[in-house]
């Protein structure tokens, strides 16, 4: 890979982080951890959840992708690339803030799973109380 027309973004969800290179003049190729995006997701709606960035701005068939992503499981792994894709294509061209901050695309989901408290079942449910 050339490093002339390559640039990087991190993207977060959940506990998934995922490290992407997008490079322009490409074919529309996505590598996620060296496979093709199709063989490393298996349901379609998450193919469908990280190309979304590269549908709205147009970008589809310009760009090739390659990222790396680590933790979590699939849902936030593929948040995570959306992320990344979407914060790559801000760092290629700035035009397309104003459309990728409308769809929600540059906003890093701060949700994550709540911890257990001790003294409770778990993060909100409290044990069963006997008042007898």
């Amino acid at each position: 890979m050339m490093s002339e027309n390559r640039v990087y973004a991190t993207g977060k969800r959940k506990t998934s982080v995922a490290r992407c290179w997008v490079r322009g003049e490409g074919s529309g190729q996505i590598t996620i951890n060296h496979r093709a995006a199709d063989e490393y997701f298996s349901r379609a709606t998450l193919l469908q959840l990280l190309r979304q960035p590269l549908a709205l701005t147009d970008y589809l068939d310009k760009v090739d992708v390659f990222a790396t992503v680590r933790g979590g499981g699939h849902t936030g792994q593929a948040g995570a690339l959306r992320h990344g894709i979407a914060r790559a294509l801000l760092e290629m061209n700035p035009e397309l803030r104003k459309v990728l901050k409308r769809a929600g695309f540059l906003t890093r989901d701060a949700r994550k799973k709540e911890r257990k408290k001790y003294g409770q079942a778990g993060a909100r449910a409290r044990f069963q109380y006997s008042k007898r």
